[in-house]
């Protein structure tokens, strides 16, 4: 039960980073305000890893930052096993 509630977590954080990243990537073309690097990140390190992964690819946006590449892939692989451990060992709260 607990890894389902975590899932949609990681999916709403995924969508907001997701939504996010487009948002600066359309803020970036028309010279607006942009969204701090720091939340990009920060985003992605609280569950969003991976819808920053696919707006980075989706949007090309910040696909040049080898700390982008670094903090979301790390964190994704981070948030699959504990996914994984939690279905494993089914811990429930």
């Amino acid at each position: 039960m607990v890894w389902k509630i975590f899932s949609a977590f990681l999916l709403l954080m995924s969508l907001i980073a997701f939504i996010l990243y487009g948002a600066d990537k359309h803020k970036a073309k028309s010279e607006q305000w942009r969204v701090k690097e720091k939340t990009l990140l920060l985003c992605g390190v609280f569950g969003g890893a991976a819808g920053a992964l696919i707006g980075m690819k989706v949007f090309h946006h910040k696909t040049r930052h080898w700390y982008f590449w670094a903090v979301n892939l790390t964190a994704v692989l981070l948030y699959a096993a504990g996914l994984a451990l939690l279905i494993i060992y089914e811990i429930k709260i």
